[in-house]
């Protein structure tokens, strides 16, 4: 009954949250319009969370009809003097022709705050998430690569070779850059294949990178395949763990050998080793003799013979070879600077973008995220740690931001775009053409958000049958 009781609080905290951040990243969108019409005596008429029939309105002392709508995809300020957006946010009761001419500069200011407001709020968080640090996982933060197997086994079950293997990369191999960008942890190296373009004259994916070994760089042509049910394209390859000493457990063979907390294990046997579960199959492998450890000790390297000792593994209760080394904690707290943060997801943004547009990518709408997948990466982070979240949100912002900023019709960059059409040709263009093109594209918007979202319900119901799979 505990158990249920603290999975419901759980979840309902993580609920909680997502309706804070990812509703709250909207309102912070909305308010940057608001708050500069006001500022530049635009009549406001109505501040709305959501679109379609209110679930709750009130007009304010201002005059402003305030209002949470029940279609959660975005929000909008009703500015009849900038913008008639009658088809999407309502007919407005307000007669233009009483009011006075907006300039093009006040259009464009007010167009452009809710993007402002976004990177400002992206800004504040990351302020935050630089000061009480970020959680990750310690294997992401590296570039190393820990292991490449010979092989990879495709969606429909086949095992064919792994690229990685097939180009020559090694475990310990450092990653510097992929098709000519700098990557500066694993995640870098995941998105850079995944979101790469390159293909060869005959037409295959690959990937550029620039590896050191041996304290030399070189270049390695790898060709990526697609695995997995979402089809990505993938080179093969998994980060190096950090193999350092955090405690040497008491009555251990490593203690008795001399092993000190703090050591990091370079090789066993004369073979360096670089993941955990390496260093494990090879005790169990040679469980009867003594293993030759390489430590490395602050500035200086130590041999040490260390002779395992048979243990019953707590999950398994099967016997396991074991020296009695307990390794740093896989999760780490990193403090990236604001405008590191910042700058990233910018790229990250737009290097997506670019993939989506290019014919040589394997980047697709079905593989984005809509407001369904969104709440349920904010909801998974939410359980983890609320500094998550506050990460997320951060890509969230930028996100809005430069999406909404894009010259499409019925975004803030449309209007900017018609606004600068009307300042060019000196006059307005015909009514009738801007509500039919506006019309049309929020029709074909809402259609793609439909159509994302079907997708993120699909992986989904599968991660939950995959869990459900897991636990039997």
């Amino acid at each position: 009954m505990s158990e249920l009781l603290t999975s419901l609080a759980s979840n309902a905290w993580a609920f909680f949250l997502v309706v804070l951040f990812f509703g709250g990243s909207i309102f912070v969108h909305e308010l940057g319009h608001f708050l500069a019409a006001r500022r530049r005596g635009v009549h406001v008429e109505r501040f709305s969370i959501g679109f379609g029939p209110p679930i709750v309105s009130w007009h304010g002392k201002d005059g402003v009809e305030y209002r949470l709508a029940w279609i959660p995809f975005g929000g909008y300020v009703l500015l009849p003097q900038l913008a008639d957006l009658g088809a999407i946010e309502g007919e407005s009761k307000t007669d233009v022709s009483k009011l006075p001419p907006i300039s093009y500069a006040t259009r464009m200011l007010v167009f452009v705050a809710g993007a402002a407001f976004n990177i400002l709020f992206a800004l504040l968080l990351a302020t935050i998430v630089w000061l009480v640090g970020q959680p990750t996982f310690s294997a992401l933060a590296t570039t190393q690569i820990g292991t490449v197997s010979a092989t990879v086994t495709l969606a429909d079950g086949k095992t064919v070779p792994n690229p990685a293997a097939e180009a020559g990369l090694q475990a310990g191999d450092t990653v510097k850059s992929i098709d000519g960008v700098a990557v500066k942890n694993f995640e870098d190296i995941i998105n850079a294949v995944l979101l790469g373009t390159r293909r060869t004259a005959d037409g295959r994916r690959v990937s550029e990178f620039v590896i050191q070994r041996d304290n030399r760089e070189q270049t390695v042509a790898v060709y990526p395949l697609l695995l997995g049910d979402d089809q990505i394209r993938v080179a093969g390859v998994e980060p190096a763990d950090d193999l350092t000493a955090d405690e040497v457990l008491p009555g251990s063979p490593a203690e008795a050998a001399g092993v000190l907390p703090g050591d990091r294990i370079l090789a066993i046997d004369g073979q360096p080793i670089f993941q955990r579960v390496a260093v494990s199959e090879h005790l169990s492998k040679n469980s009867d003799r003594p293993t030759q450890f390489l430590f490395q000790r602050g500035h200086e390297q130590v041999r040490i013979a260390i002779q395992p000792r048979a243990e019953t593994d707590e999950r398994t209760g099967k016997p396991v070879a074991r020296i009695g080394l307990r390794y740093r904690e896989p999760i780490m707290v990193i403090h990236p600077t604001p405008w590191s943060q910042i700058s990233a997801n910018v790229r990250m943004t737009f290097r997506t973008l670019g993939a989506l547009i290019s014919p040589t990518s394997d980047v697709g709408l079905s593989k984005l995220s809509g407001p369904i997948g969104i709440g349920r990466v904010l909801h998974q982070q939410a359980q983890w740690d609320i500094r998550r979240v506050l990460w997320f949100t951060i890509l969230v912002n930028v996100n809005l931001a430069i999406f909404n900023l894009l010259p499409i019709p019925v975004l803030d960059g449309g209007q900017m775009l018609f606004a600068t059409i009307n300042r060019l040709r000196r006059r307005a263009l015909p009514p009738n053409i801007i509500m039919a093109t506006q019309s049309a594209f929020f029709v074909i918007l809402f259609s793609l958000i439909i159509y994302v979202s079907f997708f993120d319900v699909r992986r989904w119901a599968r991660d939950i049958e995959a869990d459900r799979t897991e636990q039997k």
